[in-house]
């Protein structure tokens, strides 16, 4: 089974394709700025009165036509599990604690630097695991932009970063903190531009922490039976769900994991296993995407369905789902209601 996580996801915005020193707008020219004065009469009328409570001076402006962009410092993204920042902290540095299942922490953290620097395709110029230290070559943090109206691109700079890994006595807790040791490039480095690009190389290690500890969870869910629903045989040879988990466990918890995919339960047979079920597609709105409630969408039709759980001959449980009039369903069916069952236990993180 492949479970794909997105760790990054970038979205590129073509906002206008006016400009170009195609069409020139002179509208924001600083010759075309005008302050107005008071009213002028002439001579042989009266200046009207005004309230001296409500008089207001001219107003005089220093028009500067050389563009200026204000950026804010970046910020570091505690997206991990576990990760979190000190308030006030000037450096680009990130904490992590130990999560479930992760056995060396500062390892963990290491491989995901290695990981971010070969996904950059650079290399490393020090690596000292006694002190935590890498130090890497050359490579653009921010890629060149490409446009594809005039064919041309924008010069990349590049950088050198130095990656710490610091580890508390109690090795539950490390932090990692990114800083930039070199960089060249036509920009000017000012002290906000490397900031900005220290916290951007801390991110993607951020990142990829994020992306290898959710693999590790997955991984931990199997090996626990959360995640153990494969495609197989019945004792009497029919297409069926198999999972390696006691009987009691399954049918136990098995009806209640229906429920919550828009099964309606008819009956429940103990003695024979049998699990009697009404399907209804669920209904979702743009609401459920936002809050993560979305309901799985099972590849089978509405209508009454039967689960039989039974025991199989090496100790596991199978479920063999059939119609309303007791076919088997189609072994096609089968693998596209496994994936999807599959997807619905990640998804929920259910036992069954």
């Amino acid at each position: 089974m492949q479970y794909w996580i997105p760790k990054a996801l970038a979205v590129s915005v073509l906002v206008s394709l006016s400009g170009c020193n195609v069409f020139i707008n002179e509208a924001h020219n600083e010759r075309n700025y005008r302050t107005h004065e008071g009213v002028k009469t002439p001579p042989s009328l009266s200046q009207p009165e005004q309230d001296p409570v409500y008089k207001m001076d001219v107003g005089q402006y220093d028009n500067n036509p050389e563009a200026t962009n204000y950026r804010p410092p970046a910020q570091v993204l505690t997206v991990a599990k576990g990760s979190w920042v000190e308030e006030g902290d000037k450096q680009a540095r990130i904490y992590f604690d130990k999560n479930d299942g992760i056995v060396d922490l500062d390892e963990f953290v290491w491989d995901s630097i290695k990981a971010v620097i070969a996904e950059n395709n650079a290399t490393t110029t020090k690596e000292d695991k006694l002190l935590g230290i890498i130090e890497t070559n050359w490579y653009s943090i921010i890629k060149a932009e490409e446009s594809w109206l005039w064919g041309d691109e924008v010069s990349e700079n590049q950088e050198r970063f130095r990656f710490t890994i610091e580890e508390k006595s109690h090795q539950r807790t490390a932090s990692l903190r990114a800083e930039l040791i070199d960089f060249k490039g036509d920009d000017t480095l000012t002290d906000l531009l490397k900031q900005q690009l220290e916290v951007r190389a801390l991110n993607q290690v951020v990142a990829e922490f994020d992306y290898r500890y959710r693999q590790l969870e997955v991984e931990n869910r199997k090996r626990q039976g959360i995640i153990s629903l494969e495609m197989g045989f019945d004792n009497k040879g029919n297409a069926a769900l198999v999972t390696e988990q006691s009987y009691d466990a399954v049918f136990d918890r098995f009806s209640g994991f229906l429920e919550r995919l828009s099964f309606t339960i008819v009956e429940i047979k103990t003695d024979t296993g049998l699990i009697t079920a009404d399907y209804n597609k669920p209904e979702s709105s743009v609401w459920d995407s936002i809050w993560g409630d979305e309901v799985a969408q099972l590849p089978i039709e509405e209508g009454q369905y039967q689960i039989l759980v039974s025991k199989t001959k090496e100790g596991g449980t199978s479920l063999t789902w059939m119609d309303d009039k007791g076919e088997t369903l189609e072994p096609g069916t089968m693998n596209g209601l496994q994936q999807a069952l599959e997807a619905a236990l990640i998804q929920r993180g259910i036992k069954i």
